[in-house]
């Protein structure tokens, strides 16, 4: 089982929390993720800032388009990670478009990767059709690969990533983009029972409109996880690291 399954394994519900690298500068983006780290998520999205976040809803988009401004380069990415396993044991996995990593060079992004202590990555805009290569050197490097399942995905699509997705498959709660939403979409059990039927075994974690304490303890009765993002974003723009750290212990007081 790999780093991040066993974390999400281990009894008690699950919180997966997104900050993005280099916002609003790389240094305080590390100790941001830190503070998340310290303050609970049992498994951290650390996201690469790219300048056409197609998935991304306008609280990230800016987050990234603030830490672009501010000079963040691709391979700061990777001492960033570096610092932040040094510091704590949550599982981090890197959150990225296809793009930037196709231009860095596949082998070479996996081969940092591994070397940064990160545990994995989650590719958005990549269906394992699609990553050979990144399917292959994950393989061989022990990383954990997170692919996307939707609403509208197959029975057999959503089988192919169940069987293909280590760590966990990152199942959508909504069609759109990300973002706090008042209800949870309730599509996201739809895409929860396809992953299931397909290998009972495999953790889900659901993500995409998940802000309140309440949603996450409801999305955890029928998943392994629920994954937040914009309101910790949110969060850090009107209090600092206090304020995230605070809106963390929030989502996850009475989890286990």
């Amino acid at each position: 089982m790999s780093r991040t399954a066993k974390a999400l394994a281990t009894p008690g519900a699950k919180l997966i929390g997104y900050f993005p690298a280099g916002f609003p500068t790389l240094d305080e983006s590390i100790e941001a993720a830190v503070a998340m780290c310290e303050a609970g998520v049992d498994v951290l999205e650390f996201g690469v800032p790219y300048s056409d976040p197609v998935m991304d809803g306008l609280v990230i988009q800016h987050a990234t388009e603030e830490a672009l401004r501010n000079g963040f380069k691709l391979k700061n990415l990777f001492d960033a990670v570096r610092e932040i396993t040094s510091r704590v044991q949550t599982p981090v996995l890197v959150m990225t478009y296809w793009n930037p990593v196709l231009q860095f060079g596949i082998a070479e992004f996996a081969r940092e990767l591994a070397a940064s202590g990160a545990a994995g990555m989650i590719t958005p805009d990549l269906i394992p059709d699609e990553a050979a290569e990144w399917l292959r050197i994950s393989d061989e490097l022990g990383l954990d690969r997170v692919f996307l399942s939707t609403p509208t995905s197959s029975d057999q699509r959503a089988a192919t990533t169940t069987n293909l997705s280590r760590g966990f498959v990152y199942a959508v709660s909504t069609m759109g983009i990300t973002g706090a939403r008042e209800d949870l979409d309730k599509l996201a059990r739809g895409v929860v029972a396809k992953i299931r039927k397909a290998d009972p075994q495999q953790m889900v974690a659901v993500g995409i409109g998940i802000s309140t304490n309440e949603q996450v303890k409801e999305v955890n009765e029928y998943a392994d996880g629920a994954i937040v993002g914009s309101v910790f974003v949110t969060s850090y723009q009107e209090g600092g690291i206090d304020s995230l750290r605070s809106k963390v212990r929030e989502l996850v007081a009475g989890l286990n």
